[in-house]
């Protein structure tokens, strides 16, 4: 099996013959643009890995791990346009470079271009590949619009939570072993497994996402300390809160996330504060943990000799410490 590194330059070389510019050049560029930005390509590398780890040739699989490739950074461009965000890994987001019409159309195009790739695969291959692929966009979309709901709700549950983040990033990890899977043509039951492992891994990497917006080192986080708390946004640790502290400590929250002063530093101290007197911290590591644990607990369950499953245990493992 390869590396990461090298499952990672297979995708980026294969992306560079695959996506190019042509006309009209409007709707194509920001296409180019987006993709040869950049970011970890974690999801088309396992793909690959997990086809290989069932016995393909990964390159059977590339078609696969350009879709999903695509797809996710169509999302980007959506949500960019729907976040008003200027900048994305450092550059200027599709619609601010070019216009908001042109993000929504080249988005849509890139959409189109995912399902496409599925074209070179044949029979049950095609119709397991779209199939899956279909439910995982809109359980994204499902996700997306879950997180918009849930800054004007005030009702948000645990559970509520939960279904978000496993709708709007964990299943699409799943997916993605999961096509790797089914390209290299192996048991149900192992395709079954390997999309769970990436769901609760996926799950986990949330969690921790939430938990070190507000408690990691922004230096090794490579996040703004607190851009959830100054956004208001109601993360596992505030509904944790919310439900933990008693009624004095939990109107202060309520209050603290319904006001945007200039300076945010005290706001954020004061909300970790309370997300660490209420237990809601404490209680949130182990729900990292819980989930970390149930993912590897399938992956132990897989029929497959322990040196298959180590590239994926590895791949967990540096995952969970941001080390990919």
């Amino acid at each position: 099996m390869l590396s990461i590194s090298q499952y990672r330059e297979a995708v980026i070389e294969y992306l560079h013959e695959k996506i190019r510019v042509k006309e009209p050049a409007n709707l194509y560029e920001p296409m180019v643009y987006i993709l040869e930005q950049g970011g970890k390509r974690l999801r088309p590398v396992l793909v690959l890995m997990a086809t290989e780890i069932f016995d393909c040739d990964y390159k059977k699989a590339l078609d696969a791990a350009l879709a999903i490739e695509i797809f996710h950074n169509f999302s980007l461009v959506h949500d960019d346009i729907m976040d008003d965000a200027p900048i994305r890994r450092g550059k200027q987001t599709v619609h601010e470079k070019w216009d908001i019409n042109t993000g929504i159309l080249s988005g849509d195009a890139m959409l189109i271009n995912a399902y496409q790739l599925f074209e070179s695969y044949e029979g049950d291959t095609f119709k397991e590949l779209s199939t899956l692929f279909t439910k995982t966009a809109i359980q994204v979309c499902e996700g997306q619009q879950y997180d918009i709901d849930f800054e004007t709700r005030d009702n948000v549950s645990i559970s509520d939570y939960l279904l978000m983040i496993e709708y709007k990033t964990a299943v699409l990890v799943g997916a993605s072993l999961q096509m790797g899977a089914i390209v290299a043509g192996t048991s149900k039951e192992c395709k079954e497994a390997i999309y769970q492992y990436g769901r609760l891994l996926g799950i986990a990497f949330q969690l921790q996402d939430d938990y070190l917006d507000a408690f990691g080192d922004p230096e090794t986080f490579g996040k703004q300390a607190g851009g959830d708390i100054i956004e208001n946004k109601k993360t596992f640790l505030y509904l944790k809160t919310v439900e933990l502290a008693g009624r004095s400590e939990a109107l202060q929250l309520e209050h603290l996330y319904s006001i945007s002063p200039a300076e945010n530093s005290g706001k954020i101290e004061a909300v970790k504060a309370l997300f660490e007197s209420s237990g809601a911290a404490e209680l949130t590591r182990k729900e990292i943990e819980n989930y970390t644990d149930k993912a590897f607990r399938i992956l132990d369950k897989i029929e497959l000799p322990e040196a298959k499953k180590d590239p994926l245990r590895k791949f967990g493992q540096m995952l969970m410490e941001r080390q990919v």
